[in-house]
């Protein structure tokens, strides 16, 4: 079974039947579905019920459903977890994790629903690796806005930091980790450099506050035809080397070892699995 992709995450207002519905034929690999900060105040409540129905109506697909409930010392927190335990979802997202007490905390209310953690304070990210580590906990979300906000930082050097420890502990910890929203959704350029930076750090995806961002995204994170063509001809220059009883290759002036080849089959893994969820 070939590792889900990761690619673009988009967040969706739980509150919002025509954006529900949009989703199912939106080419993205995540769907965020938001009972948080998408949502007012007084819709909150009405927004389970939403969701509920349009999770159990289904049609979106092989994407994966990820609900971010409200803050489990928020008024809405703990019946948004009772409510998400009979959602037809694969994960729940904690906002504002700040430590595996936290996680405990949700796990006694969704015992059987996979945790992902959103690493948004100065504290949850001092934190990542014991959150990383919970056997609970299958991915992080970083909230780089918030996260912003706390630090009274300025721009995206000033994060490089926490983006930086809280991919340590998901690489680490073998769980999934994905960049936070580029605000500027209408700046192609700005979400291409963003991405291309993210995917370099070591980030498994994006997420996105539109869909005109996915594209983007998709491409960025996705192996490219050249990536994959490199991959299988240092797989194949390899496995002739071993057949011959040496222990490296050479492909394209370049020494091939078998590390490069463990990156190569990863490579055409998440190919094969990106080709199978845009074919479901």
């Amino acid at each position: 079974m070939q590792k889900h992709p990761h690619r673009s995450a988009l967040y969706i207002p739980g509150s919002k039947d025509r954006a529900l519905d949009k989703a199912r034929s939106l080419p993205v690999d995540v769907i965020l579905f938001d009972l948080e900060d998408a949502v007012a105040p007084d819709a909150k409540v009405a927004a389970r019920d939403t969701l509920y129905a349009a999770l159990a109506d289904g049609g979106y697909g092989g994407r994966r459903r990820i609900v971010r409930i409200n803050g489990l010392e928020t008024a809405w927190g703990k019946a948004d977890a009772a409510a998400v335990a009979a959602m037809d979802c694969d994960a729940v997202l904690l906002p504002k994790v700040n430590g595996p007490s936290d996680v405990d905390a949700l796990a006694a209310l969704v015992p059987d629903t996979p945790i992902w953690a959103m690493m948004e304070t100065p504290r949850g990210v001092l934190n990542a690796a014991a959150i990383a580590d919970h056997p609970c906990i299958a991915g992080f979300v970083l909230g780089t806005n918030d996260l912003a906000k706390d630090l009274n930082s300025q721009g995206r050097a000033a994060l490089a930091t926490s983006l930086q420890l809280c991919l340590l502990a998901a690489k680490a910890a073998g769980i999934v980790a994905l960049d936070g929203v580029y605000n500027a959704y209408l700046d192609e350029e700005g979400l291409r450099a963003e991405c291309a930076e993210g995917r370099d750090m070591g980030f498994d995806g994006k997420t996105l506050i539109h869909p005109a961002q996915i594209a983007i995204a998709n491409a960025a994170f996705g192996p490219t035809e050249d990536e994959i063509a490199l991959a299988r001809r240092q797989i194949a220059a390899f496995e002739a080397a071993e057949a011959q009883g040496q222990g490296v290759a050479v492909v394209d002036g370049r020494i091939v070892e078998n590390l490069h080849i463990v990156t190569a089959r990863a490579t055409l893994a998440k190919a094969e699995a990106i080709a199978e969820l845009e074919s479901s």
